[in-house]
């Protein structure tokens, strides 16, 4: 008979017979040796010596079955509820690891049966959900190929000022300030006194209000018209931007109508986790050394309500002023040749900066990467003060610190394939760690930690793992 074939109250009791057959041992033992030194140095001596040494042989006893007891059942618990976790809040479809519980009687196969049946339910609804999404798809490709010939751009705005909707037109003109961001103060992109001000004109009259828009940048001036929307925020449209941009480029709609409902004012360490806007980086490195060695490239993307925004991102090489060396080159791909003429970081950090602006900035092993970027931050002429959130520690507060927490490992927890050709990218690993902070989001709501307040708590018990990995 296996120690596996026992059932699990079983085990737990003979643990529980090991330590008392171990105690009772080793104080016979302590006796029996404390008895050889009465002889020599008198009954109090021995009994005195034999309790100093049972007491000790009793602790390093405990010690090691307790070491037993956290390898083979508290461990492979915490690993259970963790999958679990991972079935029922990440949508990962995988069978439960039943052999890493293989000490825990039924417990694993019976987790493993939920988790079955929990994925043929979700499997029943998904195929009512895909038809519907596919009828949605259908609708938003016809209205975009109906706004796609109409020449003019439009961006919707929240009475907050947000950008909550933006065409393929608009994306054009927005990019020619910077990269287009949904949940971006439309103040980034324009001018603030001629619009605030014609604003306020649509206020008052709850008419159509033309203006001459200004970028930010005051390099382009647009022929716009505001447009007032039922509950508050207004509609822009930009009436001479086909003249602006290429006939050939991509115009997809990007929006989230949830940003209409966001409140604002509240506090970060009480905004919920599914409001803030969060952007997920990467960095590829001359090596690992952040007080001499530089960036060779920047890859971000954007998460807004809980989801990855398609066509937010940043892909950027940078010139890092001094040699690649090949054993660099030979992990992420970049060579001399590619950087030769892209921006330096001063430009590129500054270009990152804008991107994350009003947003949580997401890394995997975040010090090592903002270490790069801060050691740079007076040449950019920026301050790096925005909240940071590391995948590392999420894992840590979600899995359990003695688990593994590379990346590669909670994709395979999580279920997501980083495509080989993309692995150690910028932009590659970027994207890897926003899929995985987007599974992270509603495990954690599950297990309470609602808002961004609540998971800086928890991380923070974490944090000497980031000091071992630097």
């Amino acid at each position: 008979m296996t120690l596996s074939s026992l059932s699990l109250r079983l085990r737990i009791f003979l643990f529980f017979i090991l330590l008392a057959a171990g105690s009772i041992v080793v104080v016979w033992a302590a006796l029996y040796v404390g008895h050889g030194r009465v002889a020599g140095s008198g009954a109090t001596n021995g009994f005195v010596f034999a309790g100093i040494l049972s007491s000790f042989l009793i602790v390093g006893l405990t010690a090691g079955i307790w070491l037993l007891f956290d390898e083979n059942v508290a461990k492979p618990i915490e690993r259970l509820a963790s999958e679990m976790r991972t079935r029922a809040h990440a949508q990962v479809d995988k069978s439960v690891n039943t052999h890493a519980a293989r000490y825990l009687g039924d417990l694993a196969p019976a987790a493993d049966a939920v988790a079955r049946q929990l994925n043929e339910s979700a499997m029943s609804t998904a195929q009512v959900v895909a038809t519907e999404t596919a009828r949605l798809a259908r609708e938003k490709a016809q209205l975009t190929a109906l706004l796609t010939e109409i020449p003019v751009a439009t961006i919707l705005v929240s009475q907050n000022d947000q950008i909550v909707l933006y065409d393929g037109q608009a994306a054009e003109v927005l990019a020619q300030v910077h990269v287009p961001r949904l949940n971006a103060s439309i103040y980034d992109y324009f001018n603030a006194q001629s619009l605030s001000a014609a604003r306020s004109k649509m206020n008052k009259s709850g008419l159509e209000v033309s203006l001459e828009a200004q970028s930010a940048d005051g390099r382009q001036s647009y022929s716009a018209r505001l447009k007032p929307m039922d509950g508050g925020g207004y509609l822009m449209v930009i009436d001479d931007a086909m003249a602006r941009i290429s006939p050939d480029a991509a115009r997809p709609i990007v929006y989230d109508f949830d940003l209409l409902d966001q409140k604002p004012g509240r506090a970060l360490e009480d905004t919920p986790l599914r409001d803030l806007s969060y952007v997920v980086f990467d960095t590829e490195t001359t090596g690992l050394l952040p007080h001499k060695d530089e960036i060779v490239q920047i890859g971000a993307v954007r998460v807004i309500n809980g989801r990855i925004v398609t066509g937010e991102s940043i892909d950027q090489l940078v010139d890092p002023g001094m040699p690649i060396p090949p054993s660099s080159t030979k992990v992420h791909g970049v060579t001399d040749a590619m950087v030769k003429g892209k921006p330096r970081i001063a430009e590129a950090g500054m270009s990152f900066h804008i991107f994350s602006r009003n947003a949580v900035i997401v890394a995997h092993n975040a010090p090592f990467d903002m270490a790069f970027l801060r050691r740079h931050a007076r040449d950019m002429g920026v301050v790096w003060d925005h909240p940071i959130l590391d995948t590392v520690l999420l894992s840590a507060v979600l899995f359990g610190a003695s688990e593994t927490h590379t990346l590669d490992s909670l994709c395979d927890r999580l279920d997501i394939t980083i495509p080989p050709q993309l692995r150690h990218t910028a932009l590659g690993d970027a994207q890897a760690t926003a899929e995985v902070l987007v599974r992270m989001l509603p495990m954690l709501e599950a297990r309470g930690m609602k808002t961004f307040g609540d998971v800086l708590v928890q991380t923070r018990k974490h944090g000497r793992l980031l000091e071992d990995m630097n």
